[in-house]
């Protein structure tokens, strides 16, 4: 994983992994908004995205409208954005979607992260101000990642590729069944083709019931079709159907589908369920860049 803490080395996190992995943390911030950047990590990104937000809130700020507050809770499961009062989720951005997450080392208020849209697959910037504890949240949801990764992995996050091959060997498995399938109906064609053209060049009149043939060891051959004819009926009734073979397979002895290693894991992981363990770990591999920089660059951006 290519996470970045290098600013980071000579700091401890912040909270127990108790709290983040049972619980979550609360932060109390504002919300400048998020808006759309081309690329899910850089500094320059970043900054370009805080300066248009602020200029944009500096006009609603003349024009008299307050920079809404939200509640930011911070766990193993994601950073969701709330409104403070009524608790309603605006926005849940989860930890492998973050690429990129940076504070302000001068202003100690303003922070931001990048995080790829679940429906749009957009990167998306979100920048907050955060009464001077940037860092704080920034390194949060920092350790958050690191947890999640971990707990990932541990969950069966690393069978991921394992997975993908019992897939296709299953594949071939059906694909293989498949033409076994066609070769025997092939071959019982032919037989019945053979048996016809035999029916046909006998001496009109004069056909008598040919006796089977035999193998090296002067036994008759197993024939599917002849099985059936061969038993003698009761009373003048004809014997019950034998059923056919893939009706047998499916039921034990006690009544339960038999064993199969190979779709073991099929029940367990649907194909909703394994393209989003891809999309885990894609990313989770591309990992989370953590940095301090600096966004305020003149007077305008000096307060929001």
């Amino acid at each position: 994983m290519n996470r970045a803490f290098s600013r980071k080395k000579d700091k401890t996190w912040m909270h127990t992994p108790e709290a983040l992995s049972k619980h979550y943390i609360p932060y109390n911030a504002k919300f400048l908004g998020s808006t759309e950047v081309e690329q899910p990590k850089g500094t320059e990104v970043v900054r370009d995205a805080v300066r248009k937000l602020k200029f944009a809130r500096h006009i609603k700020k003349s024009e008299g409208q307050k920079i809404p507050k939200v509640e930011l809770q911070i766990s193993i499961y994601g950073v969701k954005i709330l409104e403070p009062k009524t608790k309603e989720v605006q926005h849940n951005c989860q930890l492998h979607r973050i690429s990129f997450c940076a504070d302000d080392k001068t202003d100690k208020r303003i922070f931001t992260f990048i995080c790829k849209d679940s429906e749009s697959n957009k990167h998306l910037c979100y920048v907050f101000d955060s009464e001077k504890c940037a860092e704080e949240i920034t390194l949060t949801i920092g350790q958050a990642f690191d947890l999640a990764y971990r707990k990932f992995l541990e969950s069966g996050g690393k069978d991921v590729e394992t997975r993908k091959q019992i897939a296709v060997l299953q594949k071939r498995i059906q694909d293989l069944e498949t033409e076994n399938m066609e070769l025997k109906n092939k071959v019982q064609d032919l037989e019945n083709q053979l048996r016809i053209t035999q029916v046909s060049t006998s001496p009109a009149g004069n056909v008598t019931p040919k006796s089977p043939s035999t193998d090296i060891f002067d036994m008759i051959p197993f024939s599917p079709i002849s099985h059936q004819s061969s038993i003698p009926t009761r009373n003048g009734t004809q014997p019950p159907p034998v059923p056919s073979r893939s009706t047998e397979i499916k039921r034990d002895l006690f009544g339960a589908e038999p064993f199969d290693p190979f779709n073991c894991g099929a029940g367990d992981f649907p194909p909703d369920i394994q393209s989003k363990l891809d999309e885990m770990q894609e990313g989770f591999k591309m990992g989370l860049t953590l940095e301090g920089t600096v966004f305020c660059l003149d007077p305008l951006d000096s307060r929001c």
